[in-house]
């Protein structure tokens, strides 16, 4: 029996439970489906409405599985970011499940950056990167010999001599996305998820994701697990996907997960056709860059049933969004706002605060843009450093020990930015209140800047040379 799991528990973070918008554990059910495919006994535990890992115990108890997958859903930000009570919660898992005689195998962001946290814990193995086809062929391997050596196993973090990690071979990322099952939705618990959705919001949302990884080059943005790469099922495997989900699960509204929706208007549009040729046109929710959003793909997404885009905006400076090589510019944004706007769908921002080098003059400019292209929401962060970045190796040095959040809404700055954590937690509420109410205030603005001086930080950090 293979018991497939993840690590995040709703309740153990405070901003997320109040928001109310919990999705399946895609990559997790995704695996799941795989192994069932190839003939594998799996149960699946779902951590999201849990009470904590006492509960993934019992099930250990009760269904004593031989091996033990913790496999965290790599579509999800939350899984990225990896606050400290996602680890910690991880990590008891791991010795949870090692201590009944399980074998445990990991995946995620974090383990693939700090694997040696995992295997110290109990862990046989990381899985690094995609877990999905190097859990099924250890799970081919065990299957025959339950003691097998996992050494010949592309893509794995192995407990070395001592404290050290030895590695196999890189596995290559998956490319026929289209052969991979639909993920294995019975096991999961539907009407939680949409009782939870509809007391909250009137509506109940599920996700699906079309594609794997991001081609562009963004200093701050991670990519431990799909890569740089780019790869896409067709339009008719994701309106099939739709089809199915519709009729499993019925959900009212469809978060596509993906880091970027549709990369070309060709596909877009291949998209649109298939789902009016299925007279399958339900409300979605989607990710994009402003470059992207011009009017032949965003036509396409009216016409397929867009709803909202939410768009990496991150800054209304010039000089930030170039020193993040985030390879937009400032009429881009004004453009793709208007044309969403223009079809009928909503336009949404993610802001990046406290990102080096960042100035009054800088905070400003945001909320001038902000102010003068009104999207209808944003979501508001501060710059956090993860490892393997570009911007992560400019900030280093000025790292503490903490490393990471504690949880969703700590906010906390990482690193000696040019303000310190609550002059940015400030000026989020600000902008989140202007944007939500529709009423645009200089006084609280006035407020900030009196306070600014008492806010910086002695030694910011400057932008690299």
């Amino acid at each position: 029996m293979i018991l497939t799991t993840h690590s995040y528990f709703l309740h153990h973070d405070a901003k997320q439970l109040a928001r109310m918008t919990p999705y399946s554990p895609l990559s997790t059910l995704i695996a799941t489906a795989l192994l069932e495919e190839a003939g594998h006994s799996v149960t699946h535990f779902d951590a999201t409405f849990a009470g904590g890992v006492e509960a993934f115990a019992a099930v250990l108890d009760r269904e004593q599985p031989s091996v033990v997958a913790i496999l965290e859903d790599n579509f999800n930000f939350l899984t990225k970011m990896c606050t400290v009570r996602r680890r910690a919660d991880a990590l008891e898992m791991v010795s949870a499940a090692a201590a009944r005689g399980c074998r445990v195998f990991v995946n995620g962001p974090d383990s693939s950056d700090r694997p040696e946290l995992y295997l110290n814990a109990g862990a046989q193995a990381v899985l690094m990167g995609e877990g999905e086809t190097t859990l099924l062929q250890i799970a081919e391997v065990c299957r025959d010999t339950p003691d097998a050596r996992l050494d010949g196993i592309p893509g794995l973090a192995l407990p070395g001599s001592g404290i050290s990690v030895r590695r196999t071979p890189a596995r290559l990322h998956l490319r026929a996305l289209d052969a991979l099952p639909f993920p294995a939705w019975r096991h999961i618990d539907a009407e939680t998820y949409r009782r939870a959705w509809r007391a909250k919001h009137g509506h109940f949302s599920w996700n699906i994701a079309t594609s794997r990884g991001c081609p562009y080059a963004c200093n701050w943005c991670a990519k431990p697990t799909f890569g740089r790469g780019y790869e896409q099922r067709s339009p008719t495997s994701v309106v099939s996907e739709m089809r199915a989900l519709k009729d499993w699960i019925a959900p009212d509204h469809i978060w596509f997960a993906d880091d970027i929706f549709g990369l070309t208007a060709e596909w877009l549009r291949g998209f649109a056709s298939e789902a009016a040729r299925e007279r399958l046109r339900m409300p979605f929710t989607m990710q994009s860059r402003v470059n992207l959003m011009k009017s032949d793909p965003v036509d396409a997404l009216a016409k397929a049933g867009a709803f909202e885009v939410w768009l990496g905006v991150e800054s209304g400076s010039q000089k930030i969004l170039d020193a993040m090589d985030k390879g937009s510019n400032i009429e881009e944004i004004r453009a793709a706002t208007r044309t969403l706007k223009h079809y009928g769908i909503r336009a949404c921002w993610f802001i990046q605060l406290g990102y080096p080098g960042e100035t009054w003059d800088d905070l400003r400019s945001t909320r001038d843009l902000i102010r003068s292209e009104r999207p209808d929401d944003i979501g508001v962060s501060v710059a956090y450093p993860l490892p393997g970045t570009r911007f992560y190796d400019l900030v280093r040095a000025e790292m503490g020990e903490r490393k990471n959040w504690d949880d969703s809404d700590d906010l906390r700055m990482l690193f000696q930015g040019t303000y310190d954590t609550e002059f940015y937690r400030m000026v989020r509420d600000v902008l989140h209140d202007e944007v939500r109410t529709g009423q645009f205030d200089d006084g609280p603005w006035q407020g900030l800047q009196r306070e600014e001086p008492d806010h910086r930080c002695s030694n910011p950090v400057r932008l690299a040379s």
